[in-house]
């Protein structure tokens, strides 16, 4: 086959290499001992290739590869390339839904605890993922007589500093009111330690100290004192009890189940800190290529812990088989944990027992996956199918990109662009434009530049290196535009001087009837009107609205809340701060003479005179008028 490279030319060694389709596209990302053992595997008789490899290789044009020192580093490397292009052929990874954490924000002055979806950041400390937000809640509502640090979000704490008086969390002891300096700094760090001590699993010296407290007061006959310790003890205890005994104290492993079929599989990972479960995890698992049990090990291994894990590297981790160059992982996580890590089959005992838990688990969410997909990715693929028919497109369109304009009476001119993928939004790949060449109201001329500017960076894309292609290098298999004929001629001139006529199917969806339109056709294209697929082109349509109304919604409200002193060579954000302050706000410094400024020490001489002849020139702009002219004053009458 044409894309076989020539015998001899693959190297006997370690490495990663890449499929790519006639677009230059990345379609697929493989990691090898062996590099030309692997590769040549791929071009023998495609009837014995299972039948997604065999697609895949009919769909590459060509194959590329990166030659490395050791496995290890062919691990890194296909995990690096798999993130930068998102192969369609590789297996894809997927969180059922956004897992709770419970972040306790270390950046702040006064760290707070709070339940927390999405990304976190570096420097905070987070446990979990839980399997349900309602359960740490819980268990935080309980630790909070014990370590009563606060929970309000930034605004409400100023504006408690700032009224002087704490809120109810400090009346009912769940908060040791920082806000009006009811606790040192020195004993609220305490606090915050000894609650992230804790969570981590360091239960004992809590509760050896409570218990001590309580019996101290008890025999200073300060009964009241030591009811509130027992009231804390017992808060413990049973926040202790919501964690599920998993080993012993001094265990910290993962362990992670796995149940599919051979299109798609779902895995769930318990994290067993300090022999107790300290969070969950699950994923789906959508297999793009064949896989065995050995191969779905080691795609798990790959990506749990290419993330940033919130609760460190254990010291082992459980699968249901051991993946193939086992050592080569285990190597892997000994680097980033910085000291040994082992992969294990659980044989027998707590740890079977745990393990066919986690598994009940992953049989659990792939059913409920199954159920809840099914629907949806019938309707999804009937959708694409009718739009090729009734459009008739020389392939389902398997990427759509909708365009739509925003402006107020010609201002504010921005344009969007969204992208629509196997018929569900891919929000990375959006993108917004600010329109530059067109003044006053014409749709047709700023949906020409738009499209020229996307359009023309596909064609600078297209012929670059892969590692050097952006998001712009891959054409959309239908390109579709909000409006009727008019909008849709604007596409149409676009694609004639670009050369793409005959490359990029077109078509407009117009509000008012929900017609669409082809180009050459006099007639709207007749679509069902309770068709998925007409369902699927107005999903897109409303979107790339919405995105277009927002980004010209925040450029107007950027606009309109713009300074006097922005824009001045020299005055930065933190130098402009710093004058404002000096001189008691922005009406002072309007009103500042020359000298004044040039008495700042720490405000060059230059600076001084552009902010003074920028506010005196909008000054005698604002008094003159818009005729240039001072106003005439109005003479008084009784």
């Amino acid at each position: 086959m044409s894309l076989r490279p020539q015998s001899g030319t693959i190297p006997d060694a370690p490495g990663s290499y890449q499929f790519k389709d006639k677009d230059g596209r990345v379609i697929y990302v493989g990691k090898a001992k062996s590099l030309r053992s692997r590769l040549n595997s791929y071009f023998g008789d495609p009837r014995n290739l299972h039948q997604r490899t065999a697609q895949m290789v009919a769909t590459a044009a060509s194959v590329e590869w990166v030659e490395v020192d050791t496995e290890v580093d062919a691990l890194m490397l296909e995990y690096s390339l798999i993130q930068q292009h998102q192969p369609r052929f590789n297996v894809r990874l997927r969180d059922d839904k956004s897992y709770p954490f419970l972040a306790v924000t270390l950046l702040d002055d006064w760290p707070r605890a709070m339940v927390i979806r999405g990304k976190r950041k570096k420097g905070n400390r987070y446990f979990g993922p839980f399997g349900h937000a309602y359960a740490i809640r819980e268990t935080l509502d309980l630790l909070l007589r014990t370590f009563p640090i606060r929970t309000c979000s930034d605004n409400k704490l100023q504006r408690h500093q700032r009224a002087g008086r704490p809120c109810l969390l400090f009346h009912i002891e769940k908060c040791a009111a920082p806000c009006v300096d009811e606790v040192s700094k020195a004993d609220y760090d305490d606090m915050v330690k000894n609650l992230i001590s804790f969570l981590a699993g360091d239960h004992d010296e809590v509760v050896e100290e409570l218990e001590a407290s309580m019996a101290a007061a008890s025999d200073a006959l300060e009964f009241e004192l030591a009811a509130r310790y027992r009231d804390r003890l017992s808060s413990v205890n049973k926040a202790i009890e919501k964690q599920q005994i998993a080993g012993t104290k001094n265990e910290d492993f993962d362990i992670v189940g796995v149940a599919g079929d051979e299109l798609e599989a779902a895995a769930q990972v318990f994290f067993v800190r300090k022999g107790r479960v300290a969070g969950q995890r699950g994923f789906v698992i959508d297999k793009v290529e064949p896989l065995d049990g050995p191969q779905l090990s080691a795609i798990m291994l790959e990506r749990l812990y290419h993330d940033d894990n919130p609760l460190g590297m254990p010291k082992a981790v459980f699968v249901a088989e051991l993946p193939e160059s086992v050592e080569v992982y285990e190597e892997w996580l000994t680097f980033q944990r910085g000291s040994n890590v082992e992969i294990r089959v659980p044989q027998r005992g707590e740890k079977r027992a745990l393990h066919e838990t986690v598994t009940r688990n992953a049989t659990e969410l792939f059913k409920r996956h199954r159920l809840k997909r099914a629907s949806d990715h019938n309707t999804r693929a009937r959708a694409l199918s009718d739009l090729q028919k009734h459009l008739k497109l020389p392939e389902a369109p398997l990427r759509i990109e909708c365009y739509d304009m925003s402006h107020l009476q010609g201002t504010d001119y921005v344009g969007s662009m969204v992208v629509f993928e196997d018929g569900l939004p891919k929000n990375r790949d959006y993108r917004r434009f600010k329109i530059k060449s067109v003044e006053g109201n014409d749709d047709f001329a700023a949906m020409e530049e738009v499209l020229t500017r996307r359009l023309t960076n596909y064609l600078e894309e297209r012929d670059k290196p892969a590692h050097e292609q952006g998001k712009f290098a891959y054409p959309p298999q239908l390109l579709l535009v909000d409006g009727g004929k008019g909008q849709l001629s604007s596409v149409v001139k676009v694609l004639d001087e670009l050369g793409l006529r005959d490359q990029i199917p077109v078509a407009s969806l117009a509000k008012q009837f929900e017609e669409v339109y082809l180009p050459e056709a006099s007639d709207p294209v007749s679509i069902p009107r309770q068709s998925e697929a007409l369902y699927l082109l107005q999903r897109l349509r409303d979107e790339s609205h919405r995105f277009a109304i927002s980004y010209h919604r925040q450029l107007r409200a950027k606009r309109m809340t713009k300074s006097i002193l922005d824009d001045i060579a020299g005055l930065g954000e933190k130098r402009k701060l710093r004058l404002i302050k000096e001189l008691g706000g922005v009406g002072k410094v309007k009103v500042a003479t020359l000298e004044t400024l040039h008495s700042f020490s720490w405000l060059p001489d230059a600076v001084g005179q552009a902010v003074y002849e920028k506010v005196h020139a909008v000054n005698a702009s604002r008094r003159a008028g818009p005729t240039g002219k001072r106003p005439t004053p109005i003479p008084f009458r009784e």
